[in-house]
């Protein structure tokens, strides 16, 4: 359905008033305002300004959305692909002076138009949601590892929920028996579309960390804010 996309092109298009539904199985529905999408260097978060100006080389943006991040690398002279799953959004960010792929992240290692592998894999807005679940952590990394070259580095964020299930003295209430407490899944809906449901992972530090180690990268935390919310970047290890 593109829901998504559909917001994107309808605010591009000049409809500044627009929200996206996003209906999440652990909090409140809530209405997205889609200039958040659009917003530029000075409205960026810090762990965004951070993560940009690490990026380095030939530069992939995952999950590109808008494209507002690829716009400020372009314009900074990197050589940037942003890619992302919505049709859509594909379409505006091409509108915008972006060479912009319509693909899955995972089928990136066989997209010949890609023309190889990269020196920076970047993943902003919570971009280590991509990864859906912890169970498909290892995957994601050997997707990054398939796509950087020698040296490259992915420069991901992502937040810690268990603030979400802390007791007032300071003890984290949460079913050991259930899913890990940072798998969420999510809907969006615009103009009477609703695209499909879709997982989404938030994943503390320390787990990113050892899951990394494993997979053979080296994992270090660049930055954390007040509410939970960090930047890593990760690199293989030698």
């Amino acid at each position: 359905m593109d829901a998504y996309g559909e917001a994107l092109k309808a605010y591009y298009n000049g409809n500044k008033k627009i929200k996206i539904k996003v209906e999440c199985d652990a909090a409140e529905t809530e209405y997205w305002p889609l200039k958040e999408f659009f917003h530029e260097w000075n409205d960026m978060s810090l762990i965004e300004q951070k993560a940009l100006q690490m990026c380095k080389g030939r530069v992939m943006d995952v999950g590109a959305g808008a494209g507002s991040h690829s716009l400020w690398l372009q314009n900074s002279g990197l050589d940037v692909t942003p890619i992302d799953l919505s049709p859509g959004a594909v379409e505006v960010m091409t509108e915008r002076g972006l060479n912009a792929y319509h693909i899955d992240f995972y089928a990136a290692p066989g997209y010949a138009p890609l023309g190889g592998k990269f020196d920076t894999i970047l993943l902003l807005m919570n971009g280590a949601g991509i990864a859906g679940t912890m169970d498909n952590m290892p995957r994601f990394l050997m997707t990054c590892k398939q796509m950087l070259t020698e040296g490259g580095k992915v420069i991901l964020d992502s937040s810690d929920l268990i603030y979400l299930y802390l007791d007032e003295d300071g003890s984290a209430l949460i079913d050991l028996d259930s899913n890990y407490y940072g798998e969420l899944r999510y809907k969006m809906s615009y103009a009477g579309k609703t695209d499909e449901e879709f997982p989404w992972l938030f994943i503390d530090y320390d787990n990113l960390e050892e899951i990394a180690r494993r997979e053979g990268f080296d994992c270090r935390k660049v930055y954390e804010d007040d509410h939970y919310q960090y930047l890593a970047e990760l690199s293989i290890s030698k």
